[in-house]
């Protein structure tokens, strides 16, 4: 790892010599302007436009417009002048718990490591740290940018993870239309943390992947090889206008739950005769649960009147094998066909029970 500060923590009396490195990089592609006509990189070059000519990097200072058009000027000299001799401490102010800073401080993340003859006194820090289980609240200069900072343990190393001021954060209440307080429908709020409870895991980075730099990624290489590369474009989803309708399918999208047939309406089962080969169907229920038929439905086998079902079954029969013996070679009118009542008949001569 590249060192990109050095300086020393200090908290009361105790001073403790440290080297700083990046936790964190960007593994975004970079891509360049090229011009089309020639296939060149772009350059940039740092042109004054009053006198029309390239300015050299010795030949810049800094300035701070504070109305259009008007600057103040700082030298070099100057802006060195700001940054105090504690710009190499990270001073440690007090010590809080983790958890009453919100996420939306943080920034960026580095790695901190003894540095020198440092490390009875670093480890002295992290452990007192870790049995509290306090974290450090500092402050820091990093390249002439002075910011807070969180100090923590994180594995056996201290990390530090800068932080903004409370002034350089953003209060919510700016953010244009949100929604008033109100009542949420008491179903869809059961469905919802459902959904949520359906979809909580403990959180994983490895499965996480940057999708967007895998396909450039492949993009690029099929360029170098010369071969075409085309990405099929994805169907745009359909605003969702039914709240309800979206969160059942978000339900019924993750969960996997076995359904159950239920119990055979056809009241049989078959058992195979032994030493014959054939099977037999032996009756199991005494008769035929009635179908009522449905609206505007007529029947394929009969016109006996039929039982009602009680309320709020529906009995399957398209599917038992006593539902297909009854209809075989009976047209079917409508989508669904519709069983008749059957009568049971003996034949003694085979010792056999048939449903015709």
């Amino acid at each position: 790892m590249h060192t990109v500060w050095k300086g020393a923590i200090s908290f009361g009396l105790v001073h403790v010599p440290v080297k700083m490195f990046s936790a964190t990089e960007d593994k975004d592609i970079s891509l360049r302007y090229i011009h089309k006509e020639c296939g060149s990189p772009l350059s940039y070059v740092r042109k004054c436009p009053v006198c029309d000519k390239e300015v050299a990097w010795e030949e810049i200072g800094k300035g701070y417009e504070y109305e259009k058009g008007k600057f103040v000027t700082f030298d070099k000299e100057e802006l060195d002048q700001l940054n105090e001799e504690s710009s190499k401490n990270i001073t440690i102010l007090d010590f809080v718990d983790l958890t009453e800073i919100d996420p939306i401080y943080f920034q960026k993340t580095y790695y901190l490591s003894p540095d020198q003859a440092g490390g009875n006194a670093y480890r002295l820090l992290m452990e007192a740290m870790r049995q509290t289980g306090k974290i450090g609240i500092a402050k820091i200069s990093i390249r002439s940018k002075s910011s807070l900072a969180a100090i923590r343990v994180l594995e056996e190393c201290i990390a530090i993870e800068t932080i903004f001021y409370p002034d350089e954060v953003r209060p919510a209440s700016q953010v244009p239309n949100l929604p008033g307080a109100g009542a949420v429908n008491d179903k869809e709020l059961e469905m919802a943390k459902l959904l949520i409870s359906q979809l909580s895991t403990p959180f994983e980075p490895s499965k996480y992947t940057d999708d967007y730099r895998q396909r450039m990624q492949d993009l690029i290489s099929h360029k170098i090889a010369g071969e075409e590369f085309h990405i099929a474009p994805t169907k745009q989803e359909s605003n969702v206008i039914d709240l309800m309708a979206a969160l059942q399918a978000s339900i019924e999208a993750v969960q996997h739950v076995p359904t159950d047939p239920g119990p055979s309406l056809s009241g049989t089962k078959k058992t195979k005769t032994a030493g014959t080969g054939k099977r037999k169907t032996a009756k199991t229920s005494p008769a035929e649960p009635a179908v009522t038929p449905l609206a505007g439905a007529a029947s394929s086998v009969g016109t006996s009147p039929m039982a009602t079902p009680p309320a709020g079954a529906t009995p399957s029969v398209e599917n038992s094998p006593s539902a297909t013996a009854a209809t075989a070679g009976a047209p079917k009118v409508g989508p669904i066909p519709v069983i008749a009542p059957t009568k049971t008949k003996r034949r003694s001569a085979k010792s056999k029970e048939t449903i015709s």
